[in-house]
């Protein structure tokens, strides 16, 4: 009996061990990193002084990067809100509306941005809204505007743009397969029992649909959150977010605080994690 036991133990770490040593070297390893990192000085000259405390963390409340904190909820909150309105009725479509054939046509469209760099994919918006862009050059061949819109570009106005483009396809999936485990007949009783179309939806399909929106909208605010290729490119200097702040700090080897704000993102993204975490299980229970 103890010999089954001990064999079943070294067989279950063994199995788990590869593992445990991956995360521990790619994943817990840089993340104390940063955290000793978070707690040292910058040098005079930029680097980092081994002298350990809190002042980081202070100034990374300094009222001068309060804004960009703001940007970045408002912009990351506004990308999920409008991808969840696009893809819902999308995905509704594609899991209940569309036969077989047509549905794996829909998903390959979906999935397909997924085969060319996201680099790239903003570059291209680059093209599409500066002043000598497609969108204004339309405009201005259609005789609706007289000179280019400037704020189409390097503006929160392009960083939204982009984000939501960029984060569409990690919208639709999820809501996808929630929507398509929805047995259609509570719909249609629904319906037989008086509710309307638009009632059916909101008391019954987004409820037993509540933990793919959950998802969902985890996947897409959190990297939204975090994001600094979109704003970098397509928000310029007036529309940097958190992501930017990071990258910038390092730039300027100023790593001790580019780590606190690194330490700082990562609790908040783990809180909402555990808070998704939580509603999810309160659904299914």
């Amino acid at each position: 009996m103890r010999n089954n036991l001990a064999k079943r133990a070294f067989n279950s770490a063994a199995l788990l061990g590869p593992s445990v040593l991956w995360l521990g070297l790619f994943f817990l390893a840089p993340l104390c990193l940063i955290v000793v990192y978070s707690l040292a000085q910058r040098g005079v000259y930029g680097g980092v002084q081994w002298v350990f405390g809190l002042g980081n963390y202070i100034r990374s409340f300094n009222p001068l990067y309060l804004s960009v904190y703001w940007r970045s909820l408002v912009i990351a909150a506004a990308t999920t809100i409008i991808c969840l309105m696009v893809s819902y009725p999308v995905a509704y479509y594609i899991a209940l509306k569309s036969s077989q054939k047509w549905k794996n046509v829909l998903l390959l469209l979906s999935i397909v941005p997924f085969w060319t760099s996201f680099l790239l994919r903003t570059y291209a918006w680059m093209f599409l809204l500066r002043a000598e862009g497609f969108i204004n050059s339309l405009l201005l061949q259609a005789g609706l505007i007289n000179q280019p819109i400037s704020w189409l570009l390097y503006s929160d106005f392009a960083v939204l743009i982009g984000q939501v483009y960029g984060e569409l396809p990690f919208m639709i999936l999820p809501l996808y397969v929630s929507l398509e485990r929805l047995d259609v007949r509570l719909v249609e009783a629904a319906m037989d029992l008086g509710a309307s179309r638009f009632r059916a939806l909101v008391r019954v399909v987004v409820p037993l649909t509540r933990v793919g929106i959950v998802t969902a909208v985890v996947l897409v605010f959190i990297p939204s959150l975090g994001a600094f290729i979109t704003p970098d490119l397509l928000g310029g200097a007036k529309s940097a977010m958190i992501g930017n702040l990071i990258q910038n700090q390092f730039i300027q080897r100023n790593q001790p605080l580019g780590s606190a704000l690194s330490v700082l993102l990562t609790l908040v993204i783990l809180i909402l994690l555990l808070m998704a975490f939580r509603s999810r299980m309160e659904v299914e229970e």
